[in-house]
């Protein structure tokens, strides 16, 4: 079983998020997962530029780092998304690998997958901040258990709390993909997205063809 982590903020080693991360990933080796972490914020991802090459040929055309990380989000059975509080959303890094996703989300690629989210803020501003990393992991098919957030104004006593909860979240991680853990309100959003989404493959399917091959493929629609 093999974890990923995705640390976002540009801090690097100074990033009070990086230790939920570290803390969580912690949790999921001694889980018996293999586990890695990914900066992102130290990679090479540039701006995707919706020029469609993903749709119609399932390859990103941009040559840097993206496609190395997309090859072990992949590979992966559990991701954990984690970005600082950055005016009330994620940092520009974890922004710029979301919006290189095209592919990942019209093809549904992180079906099956399961994740979880951290993050911290000067203040209380949590919950927003989780939900884009959660929401983004439901765009693209996968499962979310939850998250763990920290209001550094809260003193070292709350740090210590979410690290802590952040260790046992990744344990929970683990034994989520173990279980095969069934969250049926999240498989009605993704049957609804599909339901919705179809019509946009089907208006596009001259264009986006690799999409279109892939949903017959999936009997998501008919030819």
């Amino acid at each position: 079983m093999k974890i990923v982590g995705i640390s976002s903020s540009p801090r690097g080693k100074n990033s009070n998020t990086l230790k939920l991360l570290d803390a969580a990933l912690e949790g999921a080796a001694k889980a018996g997962a293999e586990v890695e972490s990914i900066d992102v914020a130290k990679l090479k991802i540039k701006y995707c530029t919706a020029c469609n090459t993903c749709q119609e040929t399932g390859v990103c055309s941009i040559k840097d780092d993206y496609n190395g990380v997309l090859e072990k989000l992949l590979a992966a059975d559990g991701i954990i998304f984690s970005s600082p509080n950055y005016i009330t959303n994620v940092t520009a890094q974890l922004k710029t690998l979301f919006d290189r996703s095209p592919l990942v989300i019209h093809e549904q690629l992180f079906a099956g997958k399961y994740s979880f989210s951290l993050t911290t803020a000067g203040s209380g501003e949590i919950d927003f901040v989780l939900d884009i990393m959660n929401n983004y992991m439901a765009h693209c098919g996968g499962n979310t258990i939850g998250g763990v957030g920290c209001a550094m104004a809260k003193g070292p006593s709350a740090m210590e709390a979410a690290i802590e909860k952040s260790r046992e979240m990744g344990k929970d991680l683990v034994e989520a993909i173990k279980e095969k853990r069934q969250y049926p309100e999240q498989e009605v959003a993704h049957e609804a997205w599909r339901d919705h989404f179809k019509y946009v493959i089907l208006a596009n399917k001259d264009n986006w063809t690799h999409n279109c091959d892939y949903w017959l493929e999936k009997g998501w629609i008919k030819e």
